[in-house]
């Protein structure tokens, strides 16, 4: 089955500062140290350097970890030959990254996306945490009356949410700029029935995440209620306008934090674990 997905991506194809290291500049870790870091595009906005390197500290574990942009996914390879142990995966390699990975877990081989590898005798691992982390982070706010969610965006994290909320018995439909189909539809094709019918929205796309930070996704604002659960998967700044907007009308609201550290987490749980 994994063969078959990675076929698949390989024939068909698949926010916040611009902090670049160069993957070519990485120092190879030491004898003693483990070696961690995140691969994105524009990545400077990234708590997850500021995370790990304090999870570290606390534990008294000889490790860092890395911002890494990349100007396109191609230079993973040069990454994986860096003597790595695991790689946080952000925007816009989730989808991306799978061909350049030997094998898949299932769950994120059933998702499509993968944001954390792990390396190990030279074989790249993939799995797919945020699942477990939107999972962790919505127990709180989900209740009986979310029977329908809209998704912003179409992207890996969209994905993992799609996962997340379909298995939780939701309907789903998305929002793209682009794609169309029977359950996905386009910003402009939002209205006040589609605003009423879905209880739950979450913006999965960067649009609001610094240093864009006076941007938000083009919907209906007014058509939010305190029935409503608004979530936006961005947690730099900790309240987007999207937020910001769905609260004045009365919705519930979640920003990503509580799905970063759930994922972080997780992730560092598979990095740990030799048996996974």
């Amino acid at each position: 089955m994994v063969n078959e997905i990675l076929t698949n991506y390989i024939v068909n194809g698949m926010k916040g500062e611009n902090l670049f290291f160069p993957f070519f500049m990485i120092e190879n870790k030491t004898d003693d140290g483990m070696k961690y870091g995140l691969i994105g595009k524009d990545i400077g906005y990234s708590f997850s350097k500021e995370y790990f390197e304090k999870k570290f500290k606390t534990l008294g574990i000889d490790a860092t970890y890395e911002n890494i942009s990349l100007n396109n996914i191609a230079e993973c390879t040069s990454i994986f030959e860096n003597d790595f142990n695991g790689i946080n995966v952000t925007i816009p390699y989730k989808e991306k990254i799978i061909p350049f990975l030997d094998e898949l877990s299932p769950e994120a081989a059933t998702v499509g996306a993968v944001n954390t590898v792990k390396i190990k005798g030279g074989v790249k691992y993939g799995y797919n945490t945020d699942v477990y982390g939107f999972r962790q982070a919505i127990k709180p706010f989900f209740k009986s009356h979310h029977e329908r969610a809209m998704i912003l965006g179409t992207g890996g994290a969209a994905k993992a949410v799609n996962y997340v909320l379909e298995n939780l018995g939701v309907n789903v439909i998305q929002i793209s700029r682009t794609k169309r189909d029977s359950k996905t539809f386009g910003y402009e094709d939002i209205n006040e029935n589609m605003m009423s019918f879905n209880g739950i929205i979450v913006n999965t796309s960067p649009v609001g995440t610094y240093p864009n930070v006076e941007d938000f996704p083009l919907i209906p604002y007014e058509y939010f209620t305190e029935k409503h659960l608004a979530i936006d998967l961005t947690y730099n700044p900790l309240e987007t306008l999207f937020l910001k907007k769905a609260k004045a009308k009365g919705a519930w609201t979640m920003n990503g934090l509580t799905m970063l550290h759930q994922q972080a987490e997780e992730a560092w749980k598979i990095w740990n674990n030799d048996e996974i």
